[in-house]
């Protein structure tokens, strides 16, 4: 540095450039041209601009001098700063720097005393970066896209990483009280939760007054023992309606134990001989606090729809999370809803046209049937309906029936096509989907979008997220055994004065009814068997449900070959896959799953066969002290409790079979 210096300080006139300099001589030559010039004509005057010249040029050289010293100076102890200013950067800079070197270890080189400060006396030069933390090694080994912002936890804090992958160098900033401070945010942001009383209204009508106040003492203490347990606001707003409004940090605490006040109450209930369950909806992550509540009512209708005794937790447009479900819904004993779901449909008909009525894809007995009974509820209310199915890929039985509706002068002209559904339907039309509300899984997802706007959804079964966004009537019961249950005691409050059931279609209804319940041995109440009573007082035929049921020898064999590759994953579970490159029937499938429920200790059936080239289909079924929905569920699918099923393309059968393994297993472990 210091002959740096000298050098600055002794530059002279001789060390400008060329071309100032020759600049120069050319102005002091012309200048002492002109003397030499002028001492011809008059020498005094000559030597005195002489003098004048030679003054000049001295204070000229002083000054210049002058000016080059302060300048270099100046510039030196700018330099020298600048060089100390990035040394004691380095040195103490509030973010952590390290070095490493281009080896297959990337091994430290260096690292600054900021970031030894977390490490204290543990030497860390030439150890490998992944003894610090392994996401190191792999963000110098990433593109350059995926390094430039990344977070990682060292020694308890946590750094934004900052990789130059050129010059091997990773700057760490910490921003552990940042994160601190947006979790904070976070915990304390507001989730408001709507608590419905399930069957409310129906326990207390029978109950004397002092049972009713007594049971209303029990919930409200209970509900705020709980609320004050987990700092919670809560407020019964009507007999059968509480709000809650939580902090997000103690809501994640009571998802953490999954919601035990729904077996608290469900038992403490049971037990006094009044079963009582609760449906809550939970909803935050918006900043709005109307559209929070508003997304909480969703969320309860949502677990309403499921068949309540449960819990429907969601964060902004995030997927819900739910929690119980463990029971089958209570049978609701009067028919209110039905008869004003009933009227409500009638009104509906006169703003519309014409009417499409359809179930879901791989069409059964239940959804034909009750496509069927909405034929007949159209008919009698002199409105013209057309039945969509797809002839193309049905099972034997639904072959006979569509076999029947042919032959039939007054059905045969309305069954459609999708194809010919959709080319036809018009603005002024509206659709009935039954036995499904997933548009997904209808028969026609496409006619689903096209009269999106004017959808009635009647189903049995329990309502997942996808859901039409705006159906003008959704009649969703999941107590019921069947969709043809449901549309069964619709027909008993249309006009009389019509033609009611014809024995084809009340034959189809109850076929309905007899396969979705197992001949009335499994989800069959009291309802069920009134609207069986109600279907033979119309005709329906028991030897014609038989012959439409019959099973042809193919099936049979496929199904016992099913079973005869059973494997038990516990003492109660059991799994059959069927083999690679067969293709199986769906309807064989369910079959079969149904099948090993009949045999001893076994409590869910799983069946996963081919239903497609591309397509794995996996039935399943439980007695009910499995859920088998929320199983379903996490592999894409739904149904009930004891019902349910799902659809997987893109994969293979031993895919799919060591999936469901994972989560049928961490759903037995939960449930311990």
């Amino acid at each position: 540095m210091d002959k740096k210096k000298n050098t600055f300080t002794t530059n002279s006139l001789l060390s400008i450039d060329l071309p100032l300099k020759i600049g120069l001589g050319v102005i002091l030559g012309l200048a002492l041209l002109l003397i030499l010039l002028q001492l011809f004509s008059n020498a005094l005057l000559a030597g005195l601009s002489f003098i004048v010249l030679a003054a000049f040029i001295g204070l000229a050289y002083y000054s210049f001098r002058s000016l080059i010293q302060q300048t270099n100076k100046y510039l030196y102890d700018l330099s020298f700063r600048a060089d100390r200013g990035q040394q004691e950067a380095l040195i103490n800079i509030p973010i952590g720097i390290l070095l490493y070197r281009d080896d297959e270890a990337r091994t430290i080189e260096w690292i600054n005393p900021k970031l030894q400060n977390y490490f204290g006396k543990e030497d860390l030069i030439g150890i490998s970066l992944t003894k610090i933390n392994p996401q190191l090694t792999k963000l110098t080994q990433a593109p350059p896209k995926q390094t430039d912002q990344q977070v990682i936890t060292i020694k308890g804090a946590h750094f934004q990483a900052f990789i130059q992958t050129n010059l091997r160098v990773i700057y760490l900033l910490d921003i552990t009280t940042y994160l601190q401070m947006q979790q904070q945010y976070e915990d304390g942001r507001i989730a408001i939760g709507q608590i419905f009383l399930d069957n409310y209204d129906e326990l207390t009508q029978t109950m004397a007054d002092r049972d009713r106040s007594n049971l209303n003492n029990y919930l409200t203490n209970k509900l705020n023992d709980w609320a004050n347990l987990h700092q919670m606001f809560i407020k019964r707003v009507n007999d059968d309606r509480f709000l809650a409004v939580a902090y997000v940090k103690n809501l994640q605490q009571i998802e953490a134990e999954g919601f035990k006040i729904l077996d608290t109450v469900r038992q403490d209930t049971s037990q006094q001989n009044f079963p009582l369950t609760l449906s809550i909806g939970f909803a935050y992550g918006q900043a709005n606090l109307a559209q929070i509540a508003s997304e909480s009512q969703k969320n309860l209708d949502l677990a309403l729809g499921r068949g309540g005794d449960q819990v429907v937790v969601r964060k902004g447009e995030a997927p819900a999370h739910f929690y119980g479900g463990n029971t089958n819904p209570m049978e609701k004993r009067t028919r209110v809803r039905a008869r004003m779901i009933s009227q409500a449909l009638r009104e509906l008909f006169n703003h519309v046209d014409q009417l499409y009525v359809m179930g879901h894809q791989n069409a059964d007995m239940d959804s034909l049937g009750a496509c069927l009974g909405i034929h007949r509820i159209a008919q009698m209310n002199d409105k013209p309906c057309s039945i969509v199915i797809d002839p193309t890929h049905v099972h034997t039985d639904i072959q006979r029936l569509l076999n029947l509706i042919a032959a039939d002068e007054n059905l045969k002209d309305d069954v459609f096509t999708p194809q010919q559904a959709l080319e036809q339907a018009g603005d002024h039309d509206m659709l009935v989907l039954v036995d499904v509300s997933k548009p997904s899984l209808s028969m026609s997802p496409k006619l689903c979008k096209r009269l999106a706007d004017r959808t009635v959804i009647i189903d049995h079964h329990r309502r997942g997220e996808e859901f039409p966004a705006n159906p003008i009537l959704a009649y969703i019961e999941p107590y019921a055994s069947s969709a043809s249950e449901l549309v069964t005691e619709m027909l008993e409050y249309q006009p009389q004065s019509k033609q009611s059931l014809s024995k084809l279609e009340a034959t189809a209804l109850l076929a309905g009814i007899s396969v979705d319940t197992h001949s009335f041995t499994m989800r069959a109440g009291t309802r069920t068997f009134d609207a069986a009573s109600y279907l033979r007082s119309m005709g329906a035929d028991g030897t014609e449900i038989q012959n439409l049921l019959k099973e042809n020898i193919d099936s049979y064999l496929q199904r016992n070959q099913l079973i005869a590759a059973v494997e038990m994953l516990t003492p109660h579970i059991a799994i059959c896959a069927g083999a690679e490159q067969q293709i199986y029937d769906p309807v064989v499938a369910a079959q079969a799953a149904d099948t090993l429920l009949s045999l001893s200790h076994i409590e869910a059936s799983f069946v996963i066969t081919k239903s497609q080239e591309d397509l794995v289909r996996i039935s399943a079924r439980s007695l009910g002290n499995f859920n088998v929905q929320l199983i379903m569920e996490e592999m894409g699918g739904g149904g009930h409790l004891s019902n349910a099923a799902t659809q997987i393309s893109g994969a293979t059968i031993a895919q799919v079979h060591q999936k469901l393994i994972a989560i049928i297993q961490k759903k037995v472990e939960d449930k311990k």
